[in-house]
């Protein structure tokens, strides 16, 4: 019997612990301190998004990294997620 399995399209998979962005899947330091390293790197990086290689793109996985373990930012994600599926529900 084929197992049914809802994916996660965006965001950190707690089973298998990787980045989970649409399709592709990333994987992720199991250290707090590892995964908390790379969200400030990339939003580090992101603010630097006129440079060539980095970009504004940045930003929004430095996120999506960093609310796995810090709760504020995981409130903001969330509260953006609901606004956003509410102002589309409503067009």
């Amino acid at each position: 019997m084929a197992e049914t399995r809802q994916t996660r399209r965006f965001g950190i998979d707690p089973r298998s612990g990787k980045l989970a962005l649409g399709s592709f899947h990333i994987p992720m330091p199991r250290s707090r301190a590892g995964r908390i390293g790379i969200g400030s790197a990339l939003m580090v990086g992101g603010t630097l998004g006129f440079l060539p290689v980095l970009g504004f793109w940045m930003l929004p996985l430095g996120f999506v990294v960093l609310s796995n373990d810090i709760p504020y930012v995981r409130r903001r994600r969330r509260r953006l997620v609901v606004w956003w599926a509410r102002r589309r529900r409503s067009r």
